[in-house]
């Protein structure tokens, strides 16, 4: 998506807010330019309260979200502050009006959290461990005076586990502290669409704890990750089971699939028995006196007649793996859940190259999404809020989203698999690379972006939802392309890899991606148009303050469209809210007959919600009102994939 410049009307007015957002009340939501109808159910005892890991579930787990008390220091503190600002709602982002501060972080300035939390006496017979969904950027993390370590990376989850060093020793209150940088532009690290300044396709930045933080109890023998990768033609589940274990007897390792309340298949395995070899529980154990130890096993699950999972049928399967001990008792027990689908590149009966699911050709019908919220900006302000945004997409009919240069918490790829919404990943975009040389801006900054876009990969990478990965996004920070997508592929070889959105393309990974126009066939690979009809309009008491852009908009002195980034944007009202769906079921329509006649493999508008000052979204900021009629879309696409095709 093309840059821009904001208003210096919109600059004045957002730094004044920001400015204002210190207050000595324990906590209220800032006043903000626009505000979503969820934010009245935000408050601190309500702040996020979902379980944030629903591929692995555990009972017993203790929510962090809520007030913390907050202060700003500049970067070069390396100590936490004796003395706090006030307080702040986490999770959301310091920016944001939801967090009760709504100020800007600067480059140079450091972010400071401290609460207080309970650990109960039963907890102390096993691990405890500290979990954060997302912090952006760099972050060190405090437990009662004591440094736990850094942790570099704005997308990704991480966890602490407070018995090493006996950091946790008794029962009863202990302090956390946080401290956070974000360099935003300023630096190289992955930021999506997050700058200092915001105007045209460049947005608001989110700086610190931006995802919920918990703690949870886990028995010193504990499984800790799962890697779920299904084959539907084979009707299988390969199951990787990682944890850590006490090195003294080997575990069993239990895996049971449900169908609701009805178990389907199970499968059991030895995990750690290499533990219990003389030679290694001589050397390990009795000489080095190690506690734990890091091991792995694979199980494969055979489910009889597999019910496939797609957008139209997106069933899921529940899962329980359980670890047990020579006598059959359960020393860890985790929930999760999986689907049947496969994804693939293969040629359709005209010969041309395709996306398939499930073993058929499949045109994606979608839209950009970008995951920015006016009140909570990285962060929606309610799961419910999260899932309205993916129902929306599926009554536009839609089958699709792009989620454009930002990674989700884990709930939001749930509300994905659960209601049968694909996934096109985009990675966040940096500034370590230099596309027209495809050369690193400095091997550290290279090593940074891949390590964390192996984190987002393994991450994510048990959603059924998601069937592609995007390393780079129109050049922006691009580079080692071909590298990349070998690696991402190596990493995740289940799913398709589009290495470059837009442009600029080296011919690598399985899609040829651009923006704009017609999306043709390619001999190696299938061909998507991922950004596209950025035509937009304004909507009066519902927009963000500043000046408004669009590549296009309906000109009623015509009743047409005008093209032009910057041309007048006119506001929704009876006849555009017409043209646009007029012009909406034409695209995707003509995209349904293009797929089964020529080959292409889809299209996505852009974009889903308007977004700061750009107008361009079928819905508003606010996701109060929609700018076409999205019933009318989907009656459109069901009738065009009902007809039978032209020969």
């Amino acid at each position: 998506m093309m840059k821009g410049t904001v208003s210096i009307v919109f600059t004045l007015l957002l730094t004044a807010r920001l400015l204002a957002g210190q207050t000595t009340e324990p906590w209220k939501p800032a006043a903000g330019p626009l505000t979503t109808q969820w934010a009245r159910d935000v408050s601190p005892a309500n702040a996020l309260p979902e379980y944030p890991r629903p591929q692995m579930v555990r009972k017993e787990w203790q929510n962090l979200n809520g007030l913390w008390d907050y202060a700003i220091t500049p970067k070069s503190e390396e100590h936490p502050p004796a003395a706090y600002d006030g307080k702040i709602l986490v999770p959301y982002p310091i920016e944001s009006a939801l967090s009760g501060v709504m100020k800007a972080l600067q480059p140079e300035q450091k972010l400071w959290y401290h609460r207080t939390f309970d650990v109960p006496p039963a907890w102390l017979d096993g691990r405890i461990k500290l979990y954060f969904g997302a912090v952006d950027w760099a972050c060190e993390v405090w437990i009662d005076g004591k440094s736990m370590g850094r942790h570099l990376g704005g997308y990704d989850d991480f966890a602490f586990d407070l018995n090493l060093k006996n950091i946790i020793t008794k029962a009863g209150s202990h302090a956390i502290v946080v401290g956070v940088n974000n360099p935003v532009e300023k630096g190289s690290q992955a930021r999506g669409k997050q700058v200092l300044h915001p105007g045209g396709a460049a947005y608001t930045a989110s700086s610190g704890i931006w995802q919920t933080a918990w703690l949870e109890p886990v028995p010193k023998s504990a499984v800790d990750e799962l890697l779920l990768v299904p084959n539907l033609k084979g009707g299988t589940l390969r199951i990787t089971v990682n944890g850590r274990l006490v090195p003294t007897a080997p575990l069993k390792v239990a895996a049971t699939a449900y169908d609701g309340a009805n178990p389907v298949a199970s499968v059991e395995g030895a995990l750690g028995f290499e533990f219990a070899l003389p030679d290694v529980n001589d050397n390990l154990v009795k000489f080095y006196k190690a506690t734990l130890a890091w091991t792995s096993t694979d199980l494969t699950l055979a489910i009889p007649k597999p019910k496939a999972w797609s957008p139209e049928a997106p069933f899921l399967y529940d899962l329980k793996i359980e670890l047990k001990d020579d006598t059959g008792n359960v020393v860890d027990r985790v929930t999760s859940y999986f689907a049947m689908r496969d994804v693939a590149l293969a040629k359709d009966e005209r010969g041309k190259q395709r996306m398939f699911l499930n073993g058929q050709p499949i045109v994606l019908l979608g839209a950009l999404d970008q995951g920015f919220w006016p009140d909570g900006i990285y962060t929606a302000p309610t799961d419910a809020a999260l899932r309205f945004d993916l129902e929306a997409v599926k009554r536009l009919g839609l089958n699709c989203v792009r989620k454009h240069v930002k990674v989700e918490p884990d709930r939001w790829y749930y509300w994905a698999d659960k209601l049968g919404v694909l996934v096109l990943q985009d990675m966040p975009t940096s500034n370590a690379g230099d596309p027209y040389t495809d050369l690193p801006t400095s091997p550290e900054a290279s090593d940074q972006l891949w390590s964390e876009f192996q984190h987002l990969v393994f991450g994510r990478i048990n959603h059924p939802s998601i069937i592609g990965w995007v390393p780079f996004n129109e050049g922006w920070g691009q580079h080692d392309t071909r590298r990349f997508a070998r690696l991402i592929k190596t990493l995740d070889p289940s799913r398709l890899v589009d290495e470059a959105s837009g442009f600029p393309w080296h011919g690598s990974g399985d899609i040829a991606d651009q923006h704009g126009g017609w999306a043709g066939t390619h001999p190696l690979q299938a061909g998507l148009n991922t950004e596209t009809c950025g035509f937009g309009l304004t909507v009066p008491g519902h927009d963000w303050p500043g000046e408004h852009w669009a590549t296009g908009t309906y000109d009623p002195t015509t009743g047409k469209q005008t093209t032009g980034k910057y041309t007048q944007l006119y506001p929704l009202d009876a006849d555009s809210l017409k043209w646009n769906t007029d012009e909406m079921v034409r695209f995707y329509v003509d995209n349904v007959k293009d797929g089964s006649k020529f080959g292409t493999s889809g299209n996505f508008k852009c974009q889903l919600t308007d977004v700061e000052t750009e107008a361009n979204g079928l819905l508003s900021y606010d996701r109060a009102v929609w700018k076409v009629n999205p019933d009318a879309i989907a009656t459109a696409l069901r009738a065009a994939r009902d007809a039978p095709p032209k020969k």
